[in-house]
């Protein structure tokens, strides 16, 4: 496998003059939480024991999306979120104006356990950018998330089968 010419599916129509995407890619600044509007959605299938992060370029240009989320959900925990080293794409994420990039977060394993703790908003700070955004977590209950257990997954342009179940 190698990471040659493989962006032809993003061919621009006949007469448009349009730069190649790598220069834009290597040049793209770092998103912050200014580009973009995160949210989460649970994945389907009881129990929910994992949500996806959505963050959307609003701006009108192109930024990166460096490595993963930094999650912090509970208060009582300041550290981040583990990553998942297998969900990391080959190549950075850069979002043009208006597209989506995904990260899947695994919160627990199944299972209501004395050490899942309920959270109802959680913070993320974007690597290579200062700031933080909150995001609240789908549903009125709130979600149940487990310190030993929780994980997220590097910003990809899709979620894959494979590289982003854990």
């Amino acid at each position: 496998m190698h990471g040659g010419d493989a962006h032809d599916s993003a061919t621009p129509p006949a007469g448009a003059s349009q730069a190649p995407a790598d220069p834009a890619a290597a040049s793209a600044p770092p998103c912050t939480v200014k580009d973009v509007a995160i949210n989460a959605t649970l994945q389907s299938g009881p129990p929910y024991t994992h949500i996806v992060l959505t963050a959307k370029n609003t701006s009108n240009h192109s930024c990166r999306l460096n490595e993963y989320p930094q999650i912090q959900f509970l208060e009582s925990h300041r550290e981040n979120v583990p990553a998942v080293a297998k969900s990391k794409p080959a190549a950075p994420v850069v979002l043009t104006a208006g597209t989506p990039a995904y990260a899947l977060v695994k919160l627990s394993n199944d299972g209501v356990h004395e050490n899942n703790e309920p959270v109802t908003a959680f913070s993320v700070t974007l690597r290579g950018s200062s700031g933080q955004a909150t995001v609240k977590v789908p549903g009125a209950g709130g979600i149940a998330v487990d310190p030993a257990a929780w994980a997220t997954g590097y910003w990809t342009p899709e979620l894959r089968n494979g590289a982003d179940d854990f």
